[in-house]
């Protein structure tokens, strides 16, 4: 496990999912074409913990099933202060580019799509996002992800520099 990835145990977790995005695919045979389908789903308690998953199968219900099943397998902690994020971030994964910032009460979730699932499911009320390049959903979704994993509050860097919370503050 990398550092800076801070995994959640899925018991007693209530737990929202999102369907982000759903796809029909196409596999070609010589026999013909089969169709299948894929599912991104965003799964969040609302209140700082939010996992991704990806399912395939050949009917919708059941790649959204077992998309799910694996974003609740892949469930990070995101620190939410106040409705809104501790500080900007940028993050990149392929081609799709996001930019989030904090935003003061009553501002709302200012995102579009992939970004906006990710950020409702997460907790945070308040924040302006906007996606650069490519706007495909799976890399949207992991580019908020990794954006989300690079945040970090006062208490995360009070506990990593070994000091009282204070010091941070004052020097």
């Amino acid at each position: 496990m990398a550092e800076g990835i801070r995994k959640v145990k899925t018991s007693d977790l209530e737990l929202k999912d999102r369907l982000v995005s759903i796809q029909r695919v196409t596999k070609v045979t010589k026999g013909g074409r089969t169709f299948s389908f894929s599912a991104i789903v965003v799964v969040g308690n609302e209140n700082g913990v939010v996992g991704h998953g990806l399912g395939k199968a050949s009917e919708v219900t059941t790649a959204i099933a077992k998309g799910i099943e694996d974003a609740k397998k892949n469930l990070i902690k995101v620190p939410v202060i106040n409705g809104t994020i501790p500080h900007e971030q940028i993050a990149k994964f392929g081609g799709a580019r996001v930019f989030i910032k904090p935003a003061s009460p009553g501002t709302g979730v200012k995102a579009g799509g992939a970004m906006r699932a990710v950020l409702e499911s997460v907790g945070v009320k308040n924040v302006l996002a906007k996606s650069k390049g490519s706007s495909n959903p799976h890399n949207l979704v992991k580019a908020t992800f990794a954006a989300l994993l690079e945040m970090r509050d006062a208490y995360n860097i009070a506990e990593h520099r070994g000091v009282k919370l204070e010091k941070v503050f004052n020097g």
